[in-house]
């Protein structure tokens, strides 16, 4: 029973020591939160207003800037990869808010259109909160950026999260 007991201790040892109050740990963790809270709460707020999720909304605001857009260029502008954004266009393409033809001088290209319904689902919709994120990130001086990029990615690496998706889209 002992050793049972001396088995058990040492993991709520560890566990305590990493609940250890450290203001510096304190301050990130409550602008995790915030974060968090902020962007889920725009999130909904699209959803409510929509119908559609937040990654839907901002392929359908890239597109609305800038359109045709090949599956490649799109997943440049939302700052993504190919595999990722084309599910979203999927979606949007069922809903009949996005259209995808063959491009006229490369058959092997396909380009995607916002369509009417789309954009008039973009008129009566919210900001996306990806593109509020990137507002944001602009604001701040490039070198905040680039050392928030550095400590994000580090942070990734200990946590063993490895797998990106865009933004309020999950697979």
């Amino acid at each position: 029973m002992a050793v049972k007991s001396r088995a058990n201790a040492a993991p709520r040892v560890a566990r305590a020591h990493a609940l250890a109050p450290r203001r510096d740990v304190g301050v990130v963790l409550q602008g995790v939160r915030r974060l968090d809270r902020g962007l889920r709460l725009a999130a909904r707020k699209v959803e409510r207003q929509t119908g559609l999720s937040a990654a839907q909304l901002f392929v359908l605001d890239q597109l609305s800037v800038q359109h045709p857009l090949s599956l490649n260029e799109l997943a440049e502008r939302t700052l993504t990869d190919r595999s990722s954004v084309s599910g979203v266009v999927d979606r949007l393409e069922d809903a009949g808010l996005v259209s995808r033809r063959s491009a006229e001088h490369d058959r092997r290209r396909a380009e995607i259109r916002i369509t009417g319904d789309g954009r008039a689902v973009l008129n009566r919709a919210p900001p996306p909160p990806t593109q509020l994120l990137l507002d944001a990130l602009r604001r701040l001086p490039r070198s905040s950026v680039e050392r928030l990029g550095r400590t994000l990615a580090q942070l990734n690496v200990e946590l063993g999260f490895h797998e990106t998706d865009m933004l309020f889209e999950d697979r």
